[in-house]
């Protein structure tokens, strides 16, 4: 039979472990960061930084504008002055800001002003949303990016600004498996997904205009 002394010694190991779980997860967090770019449909951002090492999670949503609580509908409409964005979060012990933005430029066509592939207008427009912190290095990569592509890039290096995560059907959009309808006909998400993505012509223009430096261009 379990003595009274025994069970408090169990409860207290119990508690000690819990907290050290908590206290280990609670550090994890803390030492991450994010930063939030622009770079057309959310859909491919998330897809493609998703991919990347270090990076712990990718979001998709809306920055930039002055509405709060933004739709999809509303911000695709145009007049909201918002993006449409995705939020990184990385650790920066595996990779830095300064590398997320040297592959953002490069999964882009930051020479286009008026929106990105086919798909046209404010939301879907290029740009990095910076903390006070990466400012130095978003300044670096656009130059670095610059030099590298011998063209001038109108993608702009904006304060990060609230940023409001889209409905929860984005989220993940590129391997969900829900059935929708598309142009292309019903498909799974994950199909719908490549199918745009292949006729936007998104991959098709990074690596004409980025060849061999292009990371994620298939």
């Amino acid at each position: 039979m379990m003595t009274f002394t025994n069970f408090k010694t169990i409860a207290l190991a119990t508690l000690i472990v819990v907290g050290l779980m908590t206290q280990a997860n609670e550090s994890r967090a803390a030492g991450t960061e994010t930063i939030t770019v622009a770079g057309g449909c959310f859909w491919c951002v998330e897809a493609d930084f998703e991919k990347v090492e270090g990076v712990t999670d990718a979001v998709s949503g809306y920055t930039g504008g002055a509405a709060a609580e933004p739709t999809y509908k509303e911000v695709t409409g145009g007049g909201t002055g918002h993006y449409e964005a995705v939020q990184i979060t990385f650790d920066p012990g595996v990779i830095s800001a300064g590398k997320i933005l040297d592959l953002f430029f490069r999964s882009v066509d930051p020479t286009d002003a008026g929106g990105q592939f086919c798909d046209r207008g404010e939301s879907y427009r290029t740009a990095i949303f910076a903390t006070d912190a990466q400012m130095e290095a978003a300044a670096k990569a656009k130059a670095d990016a610059q030099t590298a592509l011998g063209q001038d890039i109108v993608t702009p290096i904006l304060d990060a600004q609230t940023f409001y995560p889209a409905e929860e059907y984005h989220q993940d959009y590129y391997k969900g498996t829900k059935l929708v309808l598309t142009r292309f006909g019903p498909k799974r998400q994950a199909s719908a997904y490549k199918a745009y993505r292949e006729a936007c012509g998104r991959d098709q223009r990074v690596k004409q205009l980025w060849g061999s430096a292009a990371p994620f261009a298939s």
